[in-house]
């Protein structure tokens, strides 16, 4: 019955939905699907909606939940959905701040936000994090124990988008190229760091996706094939990832869907983060890439491989949210 009423809201209030919300608060489950199917503008407004009348966050009540041994309610939907139920920004912040927070600090979460957004939107994360907790993101990543070369290339990316031209120069992006080149595969030993993070700090991500176009269509290869000759070390393996991110989004995203589906790798929180990331941003393309990169379309890899659940239910409702055909039920 909640999901029914939440997809026949009206366009200018959302009282009678917040309402359902409210008393059907003890079988959430039954709401999972209604607010995934909601787009983040409406999201936004049922949970603006919903303080007003009852005074609380839903965000916070679902990350209660999450830590709750709620019978019927599982906290894995609810954590996730509470992404969801984010600003964009405000997700980010939280999401870099669970990554620098674990353990293993998650580089690859990290390097997702600044090379995926905006610098007008990384401005806003920072503003979000130092709000929420008092503290600022660059310095908090400049500080993380132990040193990593990820480190190093995130502070490179943190310091580019403050100072990075608007526009991008195929002049500039042949010269990045060259000197790239002779650093690397055009000189004798491993590649000289300085100049890659130099590079990285001065650049645009759309100057740098341009300089790697350039290097090869100038040396006949992509420049991540060069920085794995030899013996790489941890500074090229964390390169190779950040330009496969920066040069291919679809492909790097379905290779981490897949690996998070099937459950190869360590990055616990891979699969909802980028469902919930990317889900109004570039999904329908990272589908046709993964389709064509494992052979098999990626709502049926969550079926085939998630349990039966809400939480599953949840995954494909985001699936779904950019997809025009219609979907196989599990």
């Amino acid at each position: 019955m909640a999901t029914k009423i939440l997809a026949s809201a009206s366009s200018h209030s959302f009282e009678n939905e917040c309402k359902e919300i409210h008393d059907s608060w003890g079988r959430l489950n039954q709401l999972i699907r209604g607010l995934a199917s909601r787009s983040q503008l409406e999201c936004g407004r049922i949970r603006e909606t919903y303080k007003g009348m009852y005074g609380e966050d839903l965000v916070v009540l679902l990350q209660k939940t999450s830590m709750s041994s709620q019978p019927g309610v599982s906290p894995k939907t609810c954590a996730a959905l509470s992404l969801w139920m984010l600003h964009p920004h405000e997700r980010d912040a939280t999401v870099a701040r669970e990554a620098i927070q674990q353990d293993d600090t998650n580089y690859k979460a990290l390097v997702e936000i600044f090379l995926g957004r905006k610098s007008s939107h990384i401005a806003l994360i920072k503003q979000a994090y130092q709000s929420k907790y008092k503290r600022q993101l660059d310095q908090d990543i400049i500080h993380i124990e132990s040193p990593h070369p990820y480190q190093k290339i995130l502070v490179a990316l943190a310091t580019s988008h403050k100072a990075h031209e608007a526009d991008v120069s195929q002049h500039i992006a042949k010269c990045d190229a060259m000197r790239l080149y002779e650093t690397g595969e055009g000189s004798p030993g491993a590649i000289d760091e300085g100049t890659v993070l130099e590079i990285f700090t001065k650049r645009s991500i759309p100057q740098l996706k341009l300089t790697f176009s350039c290097y090869k269509h100038i040396y006949g290869h992509e420049y991540t094939k060069s920085i794995t000759k030899g013996n790489p070390g941890e500074f090229e393996d964390a390169l190779k990832m950040v330009i496969k991110c920066t040069c291919n989004p679809p492909k790097y995203y379905a290779k981490t869907l897949f690996a998070s589906i099937k459950g190869v790798t360590t990055d616990r929180g891979a699969l909802a983060r980028v469902m919930v990331s990317r889900a109004e941003m570039d999904m329908d393309e990272i589908q046709r890439v993964f389709k064509m990169k494992y052979g098999v379309e990626l709502r049926e890899a969550i079926c085939d491989s998630i349990p039966s659940g809400d939480y599953r239910d949840f995954l494909l409702a985001l699936a779904n949210k950019t997809n025009t055909t219609p979907s196989k039920a599990c």
